[in-house]
């Protein structure tokens, strides 16, 4: 039997969720919802064993010792999405073929929020392209956050890799386009939805080793003993339609590299 929590953009409500399944004595906790539900999870059980889907360094967010030994009851998989600013800022910059002003939708509760941040700081210095920072940490704050980017004349966003942007594609791309804002996203479900491009790793397969993990756990292995399996493809995603809205010429060689192109 499996048993479904969710914390429906509320990450204050994790705690209390992570509560409920020790309570309900879980064999086996999986947190593919990103750091935070990972972290909750780890601080509520030193004994459930625990597999994690996150998007950034395991060893620095304090869930494990090593990527080789993880050591205690918690292991999983990261895509590493988070150290992708870099290159996503690249292909926005190479896809609006000028110089332009970047911001950056960051969820201010994110645990990992500082790192995130320098990060994308750093890819658009080493570019010496102008970046602001606008945040959301509800649901009902993203709307808000895509109007102070406008006011902030950006010319580009880039949407950070997080649970609560990654639960609402739709809305994310909805407002990108009543904006007529270039956007680029981690998950190919974004593009999927009506985003203009997205570049990241590809979760259904990290969702899949998840489950192998788990089953692994449940036949006797120790999470300890399991190590962390990193992301080793990323996906290139264009969605052609979109850019047309938007009236943008998707360069041949950008065209040329994309794994998917949505026409």
């Amino acid at each position: 039997m499996i048993e479904y929590r969710w914390g429906h953009g509320e990450s204050t409500r994790l705690p209390e969720l992570a509560a409920d399944l020790i309570r309900r004595a879980a064999n086996v906790i999986v947190t593919p919802g990103g750091v935070a539900a990972a972290l909750a999870a780890k601080a509520a059980t030193a004994t459930i064993p625990i597999v994690f889907v996150i998007g950034v360094d395991p060893v620095q967010a304090g869930l494990v010792v090593s990527l080789n030994r993880p050591g205690g009851n918690v292991t999983g998989i990261t895509s590493m999405n988070s150290g992708l600013a870099a290159k996503q800022l690249g292909l926005l910059h190479q896809l609006l073929q000028r110089d332009a002003r970047f911001v950056v939708l960051v969820n201010s509760s994110n645990p990992q929020i500082r790192l995130a941040v320098a990060d994308v700081k750093a890819a658009a210095a080493a570019m010496g392209q102008p970046l602001d920072i606008v945040t959301a940490k509800t649901n009902r704050e993203i709307t808000p956050a895509f109007k102070e980017a406008v006011q902030k004349r950006a010319d580009a966003i880039l949407i950070s890799p997080d649970p609560l942007f990654s639960s609402r594609p739709v809305q994310l791309a909805t407002l990108a386009a009543r904006h007529a804002m270039p956007a680029i996203y981690a998950l190919r479900e974004f593009a999927e939805s009506g985003g203009l491009i997205s570049y990241g790793s590809n979760f259904t397969d990290m969702f899949r080793q998840a489950g192998t993990y788990v089953a692994r756990i449940l036949k006797g292995e120790k999470p300890a003993d399991l190590p962390i399996l990193q992301a080793t493809k990323f996906e290139l995603v264009i969605n052609l339609q979109t850019a047309e809205v938007l009236g943008l010429a998707v360069p041949p060689s950008l065209l040329a590299i994309a794994d998917e192109v949505i026409e």
